[in-house]
């Protein structure tokens, strides 16, 4: 007679815990500060409590209790530094990639483009500004110069050192299957770069977000580096920090975004 078969069932899932270590510096930070505020060892003038900077911050979104000038007017300053943001990176990421890429496949690009590229790139940011101004006048252009500038460098690296740490056997493998220079870069070189790519475009977007500070110190009416300028004048160190604060959540979120966007194109694109 047959015995019966036991069918294991497979286990269910374990729920996933909530990772309590990313929060225990910021809990410290925040402690130590809120103690220091309490105290009155730092005055309020350089270091504003944290009731203080929250209720500015509300106001600076909400506009309800119009406590200064910038009441109310974070979106209007959010679109524009975003606006900037965003022309900057797209413009670095088209300029870094193509070139990235022509000097990883091509080793006459390489010679030709990479000692210039890398003798630019020691140059400091705040050392690009004061010819800028020159070549682009007071405003928006500048502002977008200086972020696409410092953009371009990581995700330039990035995707060379892609094009080039190709696998010499998957190469040779294409062209014994009879593949041409064309099918060679967009079948083997383009999808085997695409994570050293990946990371070079995150870098640049961390670093449009750094620049973003020093490209609205040109004069530009608006946005959250201007804002963090004329509040810096006006002794305001609330809406300082409530500037820097909104800058490292907008950078935090567009770094998230692209990261799900990378994952969705690379399955196996680490977190």
């Amino acid at each position: 007679m047959a015995q019966p078969i036991a069918i294991e069932r497979p286990e269910a899932a374990a729920p996933r815990r909530l990772d309590w270590l990313p929060f225990i510096l910021p809990g410290v930070l925040l402690s130590a500060w809120a103690l220091l505020s309490h105290t009155g060892h730092v005055p309020g003038y350089v270091l504003p409590s944290p009731g203080r900077l929250v209720l500015s911050a509300l106001d600076f979104v909400l506009g309800k209790w119009h406590l200064d000038a910038y009441s109310g007017t974070f979106l209007q300053h959010a679109a524009a530094s975003l606006q900037r943001v965003a022309l900057g990176f797209a413009l670095a990421a088209l300029a870094g990639v193509l070139c990235g890429l022509l000097t990883g496949c091509s080793p006459h690009a390489r010679r030709l483009l990479d000692p210039s590229v890398h003798a630019v790139r020691a140059v400091p940011g705040i050392g690009w500004l004061p010819i800028a101004m020159v070549w682009f006048g007071v405003g928006t252009r500048t502002a977008v110069f200086l972020i696409a500038l410092a953009a371009f460098f990581p995700i330039y690296v990035n995707a060379a050192l892609g094009a080039r740490t190709v696998r010499p056997l998957w190469l040779r493998a294409a062209r014994m299957l009879g593949a041409s220079q064309r099918d060679l870069f967009l079948t083997v070189t383009l999808p085997a770069g695409l994570p050293a790519t990946a990371e070079g475009l995150r870098l640049g977007l961390g670093v449009s977000w750094a620049y973003l500070v020093l490209g609205e110190l040109t004069g530009v009416p608006d946005g959250l580096g201007a804002v963090m300028m004329d509040a810096r004048m006006n002794g305001q160190v609330e809406v300082i920090l409530t500037s820097m604060l909104a800058i490292a959540g907008m950078g935090r979120l567009s770094d998230l975004l692209l990261v799900a966007l990378f994952r969705r194109v690379l399955p196996l694109h680490p977190r």
